[in-house]
């Protein structure tokens, strides 16, 4: 982009205006004005160079309720200042005391920087030398560690990056208490000490959002919605990046009104963002504050140049496209009303999502009121279990298993239903803790395998039984094969069969010479052996022991069925029975099987079952009947 026209410098005895903690100064007198300032940092109004400049006089006058006197902030560990020819005189001495260290610009390379200078870093320089090419390296290297926090002061030309620079010297008013979240794109709950105005808020007749922002003295607010670097949508308003006095730049992009449209929205609704009464402003929208070589539109109209033009001593803006969403809001309501950074806050929340920083501060990093532990990124994993409920709803659901009348559908397509909306980002962060979550989806999977196993237990040939045949002639033999031991003691090899489709679970299967298949079982499911005396009398009693080794530490329902020609001559107890077992851990569990007189002599079998977690485990024994003994 071309260079931003530098105003013509006056030297003269003209007056300095005074604006609260602020005082502006005519260009000539700002390196005298600069040098008395910072002998009495705490007692002298920080200079303005915009005598010259009557629209940012008026932002200087507009900020002034903001603040309430001046002070030296605390610096960060380096500083690096980019086109000082850009800047007039004066400012450079005026952004020294921000940063303990300034290196020269030829050191901007991050792998060199972090080396020789750890810790927060601060970019000084008007916009146009915020390209892609000088800073990436150092972004990308920089917004994940807390200790390489990078910062930015910027403008749209010389005398804004001194503007943005004699902010950072104001102290906050303590009577400047409102917080305020306006989002068109979530609903959030309400936070203690947090005004939240929702797409519900713009719709309503009787709500004049202009009118809420623009009258209200901000500490901090979110504008969230949709948008181009231009503009942010909140309904039917729009926060809008035009500037007044720049000037446009012959042969860039502009919006519509660039080209003497009308605005897309109302323009009676729109929100001019310069006008905006905050310390901080946020703007949560893609692109909201792309680097200079990236930008959309021409910078007379962009909203993040229009911010630093205003009276808001931090600007966070979005450097590139982002997922904020109700984390996010969360995660900035609870930081906002702590004192938090919101940058170091929302970028954590969303490390998650994105490999490259979301937002960038302009603006000296905050310092909480009070100690409070740094952000920790955020990395989206849900409960494993949750995971794991998923993958065996798909199974259940996906595939034809089941058939299309099985009464266990309705409430599986229920939970799958929760399952698809504790997984999202938004709930799994902010909407309900993962406790609750865990809580809520344990009660759902007990009450549905307490279902099931009863299901089994009144019909042995269910359709989920079936699932190791339905799911194994979709699936391809793993060439990994285990030595195991059979319950009958011999040896017997274990191999799994892996799925074919997303819906189709891998099985694992035990196979002894012997007994053949004794045992099924999918992924992370209980492992189930059954021990049994090889015969029994026709009048006697077979006395089972299952031994039940869990995936996880819960509640497990076992049950133990005969085949269909031996159920009439076969009484087990109990019928079923549920166990709870930690992780890892074996449990014994006993069953008996008595048998009527008149049950004919021959070889039987019997299966164990166990559920847990909508998965079946079974395990195959065979047994001889023989005549009663004398």
């Amino acid at each position: 982009m071309d260079a931003v026209a530098r105003p013509e410098r006056h030297h003269g005895a003209t007056a300095a205006a005074p604006t609260g903690p602020f005082r502006t100064v005519p260009y000539g007198e700002l390196p005298a004005a600069v040098e008395a300032f910072l002998r009495a940092p705490d007692r002298t109004p920080v200079p303005v160079p915009a005598g010259e400049r009557p629209e940012l006089a008026d932002c200087v006058a507009r900020a002034a309720p903001l603040y309430s006197g001046t002070h030296r902030p605390r610096p960060v560990e380096t500083g690096i200042l980019l086109g000082a020819e850009d800047l007039p005189a004066g400012v450079a001495e005026l952004v020294r005391p921000l940063a303990r260290t300034w290196v020269p610009e030829r050191d901007l390379a991050a792998e060199a920087l972090r080396a020789a200078h750890p810790g927060g870093v601060l970019l000084v320089g008007a916009y146009r030398w915020l390209t892609l090419e000088a800073v990436r390296e150092l972004l990308l290297s920089t917004y994940r560690g807390p200790a390489h926090a990078l910062s930015l002061l910027s403008g749209r030309d010389g005398t804004a990056v001194a503007w943005n620079a004699a902010k950072q010297y104001a102290v906050p008013s303590p009577e400047v208490e409102a917080v305020g979240l306006f989002t068109d794109t979530d609903r959030p709950a309400p936070a203690p000490g947090v005004r939240v105005f929702d797409d519900r808020d713009f719709d309503r007749a009787e709500t004049d959002i202009q009118a809420e922002i623009l009258d209200t003295a901000w500490r901090r607010v979110v504008f969230q919605g949709h948008g181009k670097d231009d503009s942010v949508n909140l309904g039917d308003y729009t926060v809008c990046g035009l500037s007044p006095a720049a000037a446009p730049r012959p042969g860039l992009l502009g919006p519509r009104c660039a080209y003497g449209l009308p605005c897309y929205k109302p323009e009676d609704k729109l929100v001019p963002l310069h006008r905006v009464s905050a310390v901080e402003v946020v703007l949560s929208a893609c692109n909201s504050g792309p680097l200079a070589d990236l930008a959309l539109y021409d910078p007379k109209y962009q909203l993040l140049l229009n911010a630093l033009d205003g009276p808001a001593r931090t600007v966070v803006s979005a450097v590139s496209v982002h997922d904020s969403d109700r984390p996010e809001n969360s995660a900035w309501m609870a930081a906002a009303t702590s004192g938090a950074d919101s940058v170091d806050t929302l970028n954590a929340s969303l490390a998650g999502s994105h490999p490259y920083p979301a937002f960038l501060r302009f603006g000296l990093p905050a310092v909480p009121e009070r100690p409070a532990p740094r952000p920790v990124p955020s990395e989206h994993r849900p409960d494993p279990l949750l995971l794991t409920t998923g993958t065996r709803l798909n199974a259940l659901l996906g595939s034809d298993l089941l058939g299309p009348h099985n009464r266990l559908r309705p409430r599986l397509t229920k939970l799958a239903r929760k399952v698809d909306q504790w997984v999202a980002r938004p709930t799994q962060l902010a909407d309900r803790s993962a406790a609750e979550i865990r809580a809520s989806l344990n009660a759902d999977l007990q009450s549905l395998d307490h279902v099931l196993a009863r299901q089994i237990a009144e019909e042995p040939e269910t359709d989920v039984l079936n699932y190791p045949a339905h799911f194994g002639d979709r699936s391809s033999l793993d060439p990994a094969v285990r030595d195991v031991t059979c319950h009958c003691g011999r040896p017997a090899q274990e191999f799994t069969r892996r799925g074919l489709l997303p819906q189709i679970l891998d099985t694992v299967c035990a196979v002894c010479m012997r007994c053949g298949d004794v045992t099924f079982r999918v992924p992370d499911a209980p492992r189930l052996l059954a021990h049994a005396a090889d015969e029994v009398p026709r009048d006697g009693e077979l006395r089972v022991r299952a031994a039940l080794t869990a995936a996880r530490p819960g509640p497990v329902r076992l049950g133990l069925f005969v085949p269909t020609y031996l159920r009439q001559d076969a009484v087990v107890e109990p019928p079923a029975a549920r166990v709870r077992v930690g992780a890892g851990l074996t449990r014994d569990v006993f069953f008996r099987v008595r048998f009527r007189p008149e049950t004919a002599p021959q070889a039987y079998y019997f299966t164990v079952y166990a559920v847990q977690d909508l998965a079946v485990s079974t395990a195959r024994r065979h047994f001889g009947v023989v005549p009663a003994r004398n």
